[in-house]
């Protein structure tokens, strides 16, 4: 969207693992691209908001606005599908409540251009999320750190003219059982989607962007993830009867249109007041 204000316009979008409250968050480079884009609908695939870190009191203004942004979606009449994820499991007590075009669910069900596409987080095949909850919040505490480090690095990097790393990712592709826990998951979700005759399978959770078809002895199907917006910076369109994986690039976003203002930190009770003023969560407390 270099050099101009025009909104592309897209069938659906898809995101997920934007950890909303974490300093791993690129929310600047997602509201970005939220502004650039014109969606009809969009299904946001969990762990949008990181409940499990708010403890922390961390939530800069750029990710209100992000929030914000996904309000005026909602309110403009974009059909949008909040799919609960592990991180913002608490809101999964809430399931089915709906505000104006805005809805919770566990799971969509689509017929994109004559075919099934399920949506899903994917914590539902994590057996550490089943059975070691605690452990999975240890987890993603060193994760938060890693990314911390990582970004630390990534400035000292920069400032010696070298490219950007990815710790993450390097140990992820580094560990044999990471790269194994990937494929597996990859497997399980596209085996039931077979045996459940979906043509697409779109999930989240593990931070992995990916397109691929995948097939056993049963069928095909075209197994999608969205990424995140941690590491990746990653979402996926459909559109044109077609699906793509849109990898965010700071250099197509250039205008003023696209500026976003300086950050402000919320402390808690200024986060639920705009939070209350943006979704109207007095509405879910009383539901």
């Amino acid at each position: 969207m270099s050099q101009s204000n025009l909104k592309r316009s897209i069938d659906l979008v898809v995101l997920s693992d934007i950890h909303l409250g974490t300093r791993g968050c690129h929310a600047k480079e997602l509201l970005k691209y939220m502004k650039s884009i014109d969606p009809q609908k969009v299904i946001l695939n969990g762990d949008i908001v990181d409940i499990w870190q708010f403890k922390k009191s961390y939530f800069p203004k750029a990710h209100m606005q992000v929030i914000k942004q996904i309000a005026n979606w909602a309110t403009k009449g974009v059909k949008v599908y909040y799919v609960t994820g592990n991180h913002d499991e608490m809101l999964r007590k809430f399931v089915g409540f709906e505000m104006g075009s805005l809805k919770i669910v566990n799971k969509v069900v689509l017929k994109l251009n004559g075919k099934k596409a399920w949506f899903f987080h994917g914590d539902v095949f994590d057996v550490t999320m089943q059975h070691s909850k605690w452990l999975a919040k240890l987890g993603a505490n060193g994760y938060d750190l890693l990314i911390l480090i990582n970004r630390l690095v990534n400035h000292i990097s920069m400032k010696l003219g070298k490219g950007k790393i990815s710790l993450s990712k390097r140990i992820k592709n580094s560990v044999k059982g990471a790269v194994k826990f990937i494929n597996d998951f990859e497997t399980v979700a596209a085996d039931i989607a077979i045996s459940n005759n979906y043509d697409f399978v779109v999930c989240g959770h593990i931070h992995q962007p990916e397109m691929r078809l995948i097939k056993n002895e049963e069928g095909e199907v075209l197994y999608l993830n969205s990424g995140d917006w941690i590491e990746n910076l990653t979402a996926l369109e459909f559109n044109n009867k077609a699906w793509s994986i849109y990898k965010y690039d700071d250099a197509h976003y250039t205008d003023d249109h696209f500026q976003i203002t300086p950050d402000q930190e919320y402390n808690n009770k200024e986060l639920f007041a705009k939070l209350v003023a943006e979704f109207k969560l007095m509405e879910l407390t009383k539901s």
